[in-house]
């Protein structure tokens, strides 16, 4: 399952490596204030990515695709200038990446910059982290098709393959690390985390497929399947599920610091959310102490 519709490496493909099967605990839902994102007169709205208090993500309009930048109070359309449909996919500071007719590009703010993983029928860029760029590329010659994780460091193109798997596709990066999910091609049923040099298998307990979306440090955020899709919050040893309230399936597809994006399918339409963190008692106690003291203040 790919979000869109992983100096880390120099040099050659990447295909050695040791995989680790990291099966962690389930917890209970985690306790979170979900916030939806829905671009004003779409037909539906995908969150894909965040940085700070930006989001990215697509949106479609009925007769197009198109990428979106939200800044917490205003929704401003992307569209690199000529395409047809536009994924917006991952930010980090001012930075943008997405895919376009085929393409990736990166979005510096002023100008959009192609990316193409050369002899590559079809690349998709899906991270980004300070220079590093992550995602995926299919190659189609008539008879044979391939689907490989890439990592472009900003003058060259390495190709990352989990070993073994038929299919690799990295979906997020933070500072050494990515995400993303292999498996046979077309049934990419697990996710893993790489560390530069090593993979590690992350499938949530019970779950048919798990797909890694995002990470930030080291908790990553992503979804799994399991009559239906759910999202979750891996923190390096358990998994916590995250369901938005009422959905009939939720998507985790980025994080930064506490904050997660994603996406969710009510019953009639798919709808991006902003999920944060429910204070801690200690801190809503605080604040009453606060509120008390002002209102004796005022009082007084």
């Amino acid at each position: 399952m790919k979000t869109s519709n992983a100096g880390l490496l120099f040099g050659g493909a990447v295909c050695a490596g040791t995989i680790l099967l990291l099966a962690g605990s389930m917890n209970a839902q985690a306790q979170y204030i979900y916030t939806t994102l829905s671009v004003p007169g779409a037909v539906s709205t995908y969150a894909n990515g965040i940085s700070g208090n930006d989001v990215v993500g697509r949106y479609w309009d009925g007769t197009a695709w198109h990428g979106f930048l939200y800044d917490g109070s205003s929704y401003t359309t992307l569209d690199v200038p000529g395409a047809q449909n536009t994924f917006a996919v991952g930010i980090s500071g001012n930075n943008i990446v997405g895919s376009y007719d085929g393409l990736g590009f990166r979005y510096n703010g002023s100008s959009y910059t192609a990316l193409n993983v050369p002899g590559a029928s079809i690349t998709d860029a899906n991270g980004i982290s300070g220079g590093n760029i992550v995602g995926d590329y299919f190659y189609n010659n008539g008879s044979t098709y391939t689907y490989h994780g890439f990592l472009y460091n900003g003058s060259s193109y390495i190709t990352i393959d989990v070993p073994g798997a038929g299919a690799t596709g990295l979906n997020g990066i933070s500072g050494n690390n990515i995400v993303g999910s292999y498996g046979a091609y077309g049934n990419e049923n697990n996710g893993f985390l790489y560390d530069g040099s090593s993979y590690t298998t992350l499938d949530v307990p019970g779950a048919s497929s798990t797909s890694a979306n995002g990470i930030s440090g080291s908790t990553i955020v992503g979804a799994y399947f399991n009559s239906t899709y759910h999202g979750f919050l891996y923190n390096g040893s358990s998994y916590v599920t995250l369901n938005v309230p009422g959905a009939l399936s939720t998507v985790a597809t980025g994080i930064s610091s506490n904050n997660i994006v994603g996406y969710y399918y009510n019953g009639s339409t798919v709808v991006g959310f902003l999920a944060t963190p429910v204070p801690e008692p200690s801190v809503f106690a605080l604040l009453a102490v606060g509120l008390t003291g002002l209102f004796v203040r005022r009082k007084g």
